[in-house]
């Protein structure tokens, strides 16, 4: 990466997220996430996706055969095919995926707004960008509100409201094409309950710990001119015929043929 502070800040945050990650909380959390990511993810048979994630690999159910992962610095590199750049400045072609997802960086990058930028960017016209982060107006977030040392992972960061990302969305022209809760349960130490997992998620309650959003890029309907024909002069009831550019061909009327009349001189010699 061009910054390497910026990168050694971005690989211990994502080193201090990982023993969430491997907690029976965050293996709940990570599960019920992979639950609603498999039916988009599953109908997807592009070429690339990418996912830059906090945690585990979510993409393992996509039938794309080159899925990338991003990471912050060589030495977190899951294989030699991982994407290593700084968030903002990602090293791909405009429009090249087919999946793009975000799982949970939003919320533990300085410049959140430009890798949303970015990764609208390198989403195809036809793909997908999903995004993972924290709801704070579920039962975590009002716990997160009571906590008093919030700088342990995942209780750190900004926890962003899915309306607050739907406007940034908008504003880089994209369209949210549905919002997902998911992980139900009252303590963050707990598992998510099997009924109140499908209780939440069969209704979508706004309760849920966690959400998925789903955007498309917007779809831009050519302007249609319709074409005005018409002839310049109007066509007289005479004409047999008009042109654009030039004036009705007129017709002389039918007269009935007569005899030619003798002159003068013809007379004279008569």
């Amino acid at each position: 990466m061009s910054n390497s502070m910026t990168a050694t800040t971005l690989a211990k945050r994502l080193i201090n997220s990982q023993p969430y990650w491997q907690s029976e909380a965050g293996r709940s959390l990570w599960e019920s996430q992979r639950a609603c990511l498999g039916p988009v993810a599953e109908t997807r048979a592009g070429g690339h996706s990418l996912e830059m994630s906090m945690g585990p690999a979510m993409l393992t159910m996509s039938a794309i055969p080159h899925a990338i992962r991003w990471s912050p610095t060589r030495q977190l590199a899951h294989s030699d095919a991982t994407l290593v750049c700084p968030p903002d400045q990602l090293a791909l072609p405009d429009r090249c995926l087919d999946v793009m997802v975000i799982h949970h960086w939003l919320e533990h990058l300085p410049d959140a707004h430009l890798t949303l930028k970015e990764a609208a960017r390198v989403t195809a016209d036809n793909g997908i960008l999903v995004l993972f982060g924290f709801n704070p107006v579920g039962v975590s977030g009002l716990v997160r509100q009571w906590r008093k040392r919030q700088q342990h992972y995942p209780w750190s960061g900004d926890w962003r409201s899915s309306n607050r990302l739907r406007d940034w969305l908008a504003f880089v022209d994209f369209d949210v094409q549905r919002v997902d809760y998911c992980c139900f349960r009252g303590r963050m130490n707990a598992k998510c309950g099997e009924y109140w997992e499908s209780l939440g998620r069969r209704h979508n309650l706004p309760l849920g710990e966690s959400y998925m959003i789903l955007a498309r890029r917007k779809q831009r309907q050519a302007p249609v001119q319709r074409l005005k024909f018409g002839l310049k002069a109007p066509v007289s009831p005479a004409s047999l015929g008009a042109t654009r550019s030039s004036s009705s061909a007129h017709v002389q009327p039918y007269q009935e043929h007569q005899a030619p009349t003798h002159s003068k001189r013809d007379q004279e010699i008569d």
